[in-house]
């Protein structure tokens, strides 16, 4: 288990990237896009930061509870 999460962490660690780096082009260059969807971004970005942070500590969990402990 503790694998997996491994591995999923990079994953939302870079949609978290992505997610922020459109946010910031949109918002650069202005015009409908960022008037209709700024806010949506803000908002996907946190809840991908969140489920980042949640991985990292269900893993620091898992290896705590690892065979030498």
């Amino acid at each position: 288990m503790d694998r997996l999460v491994f591995f999923l962490i990079p994953i939302a660690l870079a949609a978290t990237a992505i997610i922020l780096a459109v946010g910031i082009y949109s918002l650069a260059r202005g015009g409908s896009f960022a008037k209709a969807n700024s806010n949506k971004l803000m908002r996907l970005r946190v809840i991908a930061q969140g489920v980042a942070i949640a991985l990292m500590a269900l893993f620091l969990i898992l290896i705590g509870k690892g065979p030498g402990s």
